[in-house]
């Protein structure tokens, strides 16, 4: 990825949690290759599960809205598999202020027992520029191609990228909601593989600290926690730093990213969720 203000709102709208997958998966194999084997009943999210977010960046104004973020829990039509929807949208301040507007709707389809990718459909809109792409994870033969088209182009040629899978894996939106799935604690550390746009990254992860946020939900512990995607040959190449913030409770939802770049500080906070399991108790204050 380019290090673009568009690129960094992306990644961090998507990748919210940035798909902190190693840590959780278990060791089972599908067709030769590890897979995570979550067990149904433990899901800390169910169907029908909605989280909207707001982004905000800070740099000559304080707090200016920019990207608003939803992610959606749904099903097959079959109801075999997961299909997890994510759509970033940009809103009227980005638009006068830097002339530039993006929409990026994202379906990733996740097998349902093993929770790992299958299928990753994009409808990627930038001002006047429309990109269309599918990922297909294939784990038997262990590779990932992603396939783009213009649809205002349709004579052209696609534009396809293969890689190798060393191992299960997962696109930005399967590696939010395989974080979900297994409770982490304050020192896990940890590289993971995610694939975007045909490219397999291996992101460091680091879970640095335990701290009260203020919520939707209240005043809430939270697990914080830092992916390295910026810097050469990852998926932001150029300087910054990434904070998350998942609550530490059954449900573990992401409530909070604070990124900082060259283009300022992007503040992103859920604003508002629907169809949530029941957050259970937390863990006391240690």
């Amino acid at each position: 990825m380019k290090g673009s203000l568009r690129t960094i709102l992306l990644t961090v709208a998507v990748s919210l949690l940035v798909g902190v997958t190693a840590v959780i998966a278990q060791p089972n194999a599908v067709n030769g290759v590890n897979a995570t084997r979550p067990a149904a009943a433990s899901l800390p999210f169910k169907t029908g599960e909605t989280l909207t977010y707001e982004g905000k960046l800070n740099k000559i104004i304080r707090g200016i809205s920019v990207a608003e973020l939803v992610f959606t829990v749904g099903e097959t039509t079959d109801g075999t598999d997961f299909l997890i929807n994510a759509e970033a949208r940009s809103k009227g301040t980005l638009l006068k202020l830097f002339r530039f507007s993006f929409l990026q709707k994202i379906d990733t389809t996740v097998e349902r027992e093993g929770f790992y990718a299958h299928r990753t459909v994009k409808h990627d809109v930038q001002k006047d520029r429309v990109r269309n792409s599918e990922a297909f994870f294939d784990y038997t033969e262990r590779r990932v191609t992603y396939t783009e088209t213009d649809p205002k182009e349709p004579m052209r040629p696609p534009r396809r990228i293969a890689s190798d899978l060393e191992s299960e894996s997962h696109d930005l939106v399967s590696g939010i909601y395989s974080l979900r799935l297994r409770e982490l604690k304050v020192g896990d550390a940890f590289m993971i593989p995610i694939s975007d746009s045909g490219l397999v990254y291996q992101i460091p992860v680091r879970v640095t600290g335990r701290e009260q946020q203020k919520t939707i939900f209240g005043k809430v512990w939270c697990l914080k926690i830092e992916p390295e995607v910026f810097g050469p040959e990852r998926m932001i190449e150029r300087e910054g730093s990434m904070e998350i913030w998942v609550t530490d409770d059954a449900r573990r939802i992401p409530v909070r990213s604070r990124v900082k770049s060259n283009f300022g500080t992007l503040e992103i906070r859920l604003r508002a969720a629907s169809n949530t399991l029941p957050a259970k108790a937390q863990r006391a204050s240690k």
